[in-house]
């Protein structure tokens, strides 16, 4: 008998988006019946299914209590539901910088706290954030901390990095996983433009392509899913996705900019043989205990 998956998105793609429905076509060959539902309506009956697959949830941003307590209702859900709270908080880069993972430099604050003119060209983001939204890039120190100074006030807390000028040319390495098995990676092109308007949709336009990734990017993104059992909830034997991002660092060496482990793309046509992998994991995560 076919096991049923459901693929939990939100109302805006209720079909998912075109990346996910591509990979979906590979599932009858695991017999496998897989459906999009929009996590937030209260029609979807969840236990209904034999797994709940966390994809392209991309509004939850600004109700992550909501998400977080749908998540804790879902009773055979990936990623887990201690994972998504962990990881849909980006301050858990602080957590990987103090276990000695070469994340990029980052200033917190927190509401109530008064941030200092950054020098140089950097980054502004709010801790709570996804595809880029509210995320902007400054030449200008004042254009920066007038930026901190609007989301703290707005109540979010807020990470300032500096602009690693490596991304304009090499672009960011995505690395995914899929189980604890390494499957494909690809390049995603400079997302951030000097002085533009932070992105308000869903998701900031992407230009990816694929990439073979070196092999310090790969060791680096080994010792950052190694270091999760320390740091993490979960160990990464216990995900059934992941993706790490890397960009190079001032000398050249790949730092880790973001490990996505709530609702990443998974960029399957950037590998043809990555949707077949996808239905494989899935139908092993069925079949264990």
């Amino acid at each position: 008998m076919p096991r049923r998956v459901l693929l939990a998105t939100c109302a805006e793609l209720s079909d998912g988006d075109d990346d996910e429905r591509l990979a979906v076509r590979a599932f009858a060959d695991r017999d496998l019946v897989a459906d999009f539902a929009v996590w937030d309506d209260p029609a979807v009956d969840w236990t209904g299914a034999d797994l709940v697959v966390v994809r392209s949830t991309w509004d939850y941003v600004s109700r992550r209590a909501d998400f977080l307590g749908w998540a804790s209702s879902v009773p055979r859900l990936a990623n887990p539901v201690e994972v998504l709270a962990w990881n849909s908080d980006k301050t858990y880069l602080r957590l990987l910088a103090d276990a000695g993972l070469p994340v990029v430099p980052t200033t917190w604050y927190e509401p109530g706290e008064h941030p200092e003119q950054p020098a140089g060209e950097t980054v502004v983001k709010p801790t709570i954030s996804a595809g880029a939204r509210d995320t902007r890039r400054h030449r200008l120190g004042g254009a920066a901390r007038a930026h901190a100074v609007e989301l703290l006030a707005a109540g979010r807390s807020v990470m300032v990095q500096p602009y690693l000028d490596g991304v304009d040319t090499a672009g960011e390495t995505g690395l995914v996983w899929m189980g604890d098995r390494f499957s494909h990676a690809f390049r995603k092109g400079p997302l951030l433009a000097a002085g533009a308007g932070a992105t308000r949709g869903l998701f900031a336009a992407e230009e990816i392509v694929a990439r073979t990734p070196s092999r310090a990017e790969r060791d680096c993104a080994e010792r950052v899913l190694d270091a999760l059992v320390d740091v993490a909830p979960v160990g990464r034997e216990q995900l059934l996705y992941a993706r790490v991002d890397l960009v190079p660092g001032p000398d050249g060496a790949p730092v880790l900019l973001e490990l996505e482990l709530v609702e990443p793309s998974l960029w399957f046509a950037a590998d043809p043989d990555a949707p077949a992998r996808w239905a494989r994991t899935l139908a092993a995560r069925l079949a264990s205990p």
